[in-house]
């Protein structure tokens, strides 16, 4: 099966803190792109594994901690949930087993969004 997913937008408050903690908890690099209503620093390629996205800023974007959950793939949950705080993020639920399909921890950003962090180990 194919992902279908092609492009996430997190929605963002102020882009520079954002940008931060995601660099600090993920290792990101991001490309400042700048549009007629909105900036954003979009990182990961469309060429590689697993979804392109981008941290917006804009108008008709605002920060959510109560619908979609955008989950960020690494080698081991625990390495990016002990980032979190550092960052500025508040981790609400931490590393769990959930048996065969790995583990997650779920973490409020500094923009009050709510994502997920998966790992099969």
């Amino acid at each position: 099966m194919n992902n279908p997913v092609q492009w996430l937008e997190i929605a963002t408050s102020d882009l520079e803190r954002a940008k931060d903690f995601y660099a600090k908890v993920f290792n990101l690099e991001f490309q400042l792109v700048e549009m007629p209503d909105s900036k954003m620093y979009m990182f990961g390629a469309p060429e590689n594994i697993g979804s392109a996205g981008c941290l917006v800023k804009s108008k008709d974007n605002k920060p959510n901690a109560e619908g979609t959950i955008v989950y960020f793939s690494c080698n081991d949950v625990a390495v990016q949930a002990a980032r979190v705080e550092e960052a500025g993020g508040k981790l609400i639920i931490p590393k769990t087993d959930i048996g065969e399909f790995g583990f997650f921890a779920h973490a409020i950003d500094t923009e009050g969004n709510r994502i997920g962090i998966h790992s099969n180990k």
